[in-house]
């Protein structure tokens, strides 16, 4: 894809991606990836620690240079014009990227001058940053001193200052509390209200289920894409079994030595809280043989019954079929 071939795309992606691929000396990180993002939406990247989410990111950002394929970010080709690009460019990192020894407001006076802020419109941004991350009070706080939920808002606040279109989210998540979490996404709702594009890396896949499109990569490829329902409607191999055992942990053990001998032929058995989930084509068939093999181990099922398949059942599901 040249940039010429993908102009008439320019207006509706915010990320076009074509083959996209990473080597660090002989192991492939990342290997002939594609994908699209639309501008103004929430696109979710999952996939587990290592799978290529990160370098993926920092060959959009233009601070990789990719082995192979093509990334044009926001109508520019970063392979050749990565300066171009990135002043348009948001970027929250893993580890929020904020200085422990500054205050708040320092923060984001540190920030807003690396992106060439100054003078009213410095103070301008600051302003509305301090008052997007609901931290009014707090500008004269030691950063150190702050819960994570408040330090992810800083991280927020202080990667939008400069108005980017398109705003890349590394685990922006990881370590914090879900009430946290959940407060996080009604700013990223707020943020692409007003037209900003929002690519966000994540392994919790509850938190997919509020991104508009997905992609999820495995070992450095891309095993499923499209809107949360699309891949759960497309993608998932079999159908759902959910019981609720009195012991979960002695109902799993005994499920799994039946999987592993032949009693129990069924795809997948996994542990959801105090769920157990049992993946096989028309699983219903199995309910009898589950409830013999957990009877058998002194194991109430609880309650038994077929359900749609969530995003981490489907996402277990596709990684199944690749290692196939």
């Amino acid at each position: 894809m040249s940039e010429t071939q993908s102009n008439g795309n320019h207006n509706q992606y915010a990320v076009e991606v074509e083959h996209l691929t990473k080597d660090f000396g002989s192991f492939r990180a990342v290997d002939h990836i594609s994908f699209t993002v639309e501008r103004g939406q929430i696109f979710g990247f999952l996939g587990p620690n290592g799978s290529g989410k990160t370098t993926t990111i920092r060959m959009l950002l233009g601070l990789l240079r990719p082995t192979d394929g093509e990334a044009i970010v926001l109508g520019t080709d970063v392979r050749r014009n990565p300066e171009k690009v990135r002043p348009r460019l948001g970027y929250m990192s893993q580890r929020f990227s904020l200085y422990d020894d500054l205050t708040v407001v320092e923060n984001l006076r540190f920030y807003g001058r690396t992106y060439g802020l100054k003078n009213d419109r410095l103070r301008q941004r600051i302003q509305f940053a301090l008052e997007m991350a609901n931290l009014k009070g707090r500008e004269r706080e030691r950063t150190r001193n702050l819960s994570g939920g408040w330090r992810q808002r800083l991280a927020l606040g202080a990667a939008i200052l400069h108005e980017p279109d398109l705003v890349f989210l590394d685990e922006p998540t990881a370590g914090v509390d879900p009430v946290s979490r959940r407060a996080f996404w009604d700013l990223l709702y707020e943020i692409t209200a007003q037209g900003v594009t929002i690519f966000v890396t994540t392994h919790y896949m509850d938190e997919a289920e509020h991104c508009e499109s997905l992609a999820f990569i495995h070992d450095g490829h891309i095993i499923a894409r499209g809107s949360p329902q699309h891949i759960k409607d497309t993608m998932m191999r079999g159908q759902v079994l959910e019981l609720t055992p009195d012991d979960p942990t002695l109902a799993m053990g005994a499920l799994t030595r039946a999987k592993e001998n032949g009693q129990l032929p069924v795809d997948e058995i996994a542990l959801y809280g105090a769920q157990i989930h049992i993946v096989a084509p028309d699983v219903e068939h199995y309910q009898g043989d589950i409830d013999k093999v957990l009877k058998q181990s002194n194991v109430d099922p609880g309650m038994i019954s077929v359900i749609a398949p969530s995003l981490e059942d489907v996402f277990i599901s596709c990684i199944r079929s690749e290692e196939e």
